[in-house]
């Protein structure tokens, strides 16, 4: 199998996973994903830049069967997803130095076992030289674990990112066709690796704004031609302004709450508020992690199983919590039969984040109209903080 050319001296050998449903047993993965390794030829030097998750070892091996020899492996990100295959690699290369910065050392050391004497550490800023092309590496810690680097090929004015701007996106296609489905590609593999980290990925995307970039090849996904389009994206979604969103996962048992999320949306839909409810017991995770990324509001609406909240709708809190989206405020309704500790679940839950909470709706059996003109009250509260914030009028 011929490696497939990327431009002059590059090519792309890695492999789309169609099939890989669940990323961490966790994310779901609608459109499968890819794991993208990149070989550039020089006139005196090869490199290998990132390898494939090992399950797709025989993609890549297939790709470098008349590749005699590969001087360097780059290992931007120690992930297995993209290092996985660094030992087969050696086996098959036991002369070629891994280039790797000090953390990615440590990590590679403790999760592939590789000998230590085959690992070259370099600096933040380091050029390698394969003879008329250069390799310059910029460090980019936590996108999204700490040893992350990208690697400049400035011949060629093209950027690898590894899991920076990539997308979970399986294709045939080297190269954007629709930029529509990879925005919501990319969009998803934000929301669920990179937001947590989105203040330190404001400073990474200033360092690449600075390049001379033609294309960016991510290791997930195709490869942007318009490197433009996915830098625009990322500025907002890093930015720090929500949109007027208020989004409400939510699971019913009996009817009470799911009556007062439908009451508490329309009441909100008529003063001008756009609502993104999703049932925790149908949704993909992936697509209520999306919706995170734009909220100015999350209100989380569960009822008490035995003595506390659901389980579903507690996986969702420590979720959200641990994501720390940019929404502004926080919010609970719940119902409850004869009583729990559901509402210090929930503040323990989001003890962590630095937003407003509103006072919560807690209803014990039915909603009354005590409780709508509570709801009610909430909307008027989720409304002014809005105005606050210049999202309504």
């Amino acid at each position: 199998m011929n490696p497939r050319k990327v431009t002059d001296n590059v090519f792309f050998v890695g492999a789309p996973d169609w099939d890989r449903r669940l990323f961490d047993a966790l994310i779901p993965l609608p459109q499968g994903t890819s794991y993208n390794a990149y070989l550039i030829t020089g006139q005196e030097k090869t490199a290998l830049i990132d390898t494939v998750d090992p399950t797709k070892w025989d993609v890549l091996k297939a790709y470098l069967e008349q590749i005699k020899t590969i001087d360097y492996v780059i290992i931007q990100h120690v992930e297995q997803d993209h290092s996985g295959s660094l030992p087969m690699v050696l086996e098959k290369y036991p002369n070629a130095k891994v280039i790797a910065n000090s953390k990615a050392k440590e990590l590679i050391l403790t999760h592939l076992h590789v000998p230590e004497e085959n690992i070259q550490v370099i600096e933040d800023g380091e050029k390698l030289d394969l003879g008329g092309l250069t390799l310059q590496f910029i460090f980019a810690p936590w996108v999204h674990w700490p040893e992350t680097m990208l690697t400049y090929l400035p011949e060629r004015k093209l950027l690898f990112t590894c899991d920076f701007l990539g997308s979970h996106l399986a294709t045939s296609s080297l190269f954007i066709e629709d930029e529509r489905l990879v925005y919501l590609g990319a969009k998803r593999y934000y929301a669920e690796i990179m937001s947590p980290f989105r203040n330190l990925i404001k400073g990474h995307l200033e360092k690449i704004k600075k390049l001379d970039i033609d294309m960016i090849a991510p290791s997930h996904g195709p490869i942007y031609q318009n490197p433009q389009f996915i830098v625009e994206a990322y500025e907002e979604w890093i930015s720090d302004q929500p949109k007027n969103i208020v989004l409400m996962p939510w699971i019913s048992m009996h009817g009470s709450t799911q009556a007062m999320v439908e009451y508490l949306s329309s009441r909100l839909i008529e003063k001008g508020v756009e609502v993104e409810p999703y049932d925790i017991s149908k949704v993909d995770l992936g697509e209520l992690t999306m919706a995170t990324v734009d909220a100015a509001t999350i209100i989380l609406a569960a009822p008490t199983i035995l003595t506390n909240m659901h389980p579903m709708a507690e996986l969702v809190a420590y979720w959200v919590s641990i994501l720390r989206p940019k929404a502004k405020a926080y919010g609970f309704i719940g119902s409850y039969g004869w009583g729990g500790k559901t509402l210090e679940t929930v503040k323990s839950l989001f003890s962590g984040i630095k937003a407003d909470f509103f006072e919560p709706v807690m209803v014990k059996g039915l909603p009354t109209q005590a409780d709508y003109e509570a709801l009610d009250k909430l909307a008027d509260a989720i409304v002014e903080k809005h105005r606050v914030l210049g999202l309504l009028p």
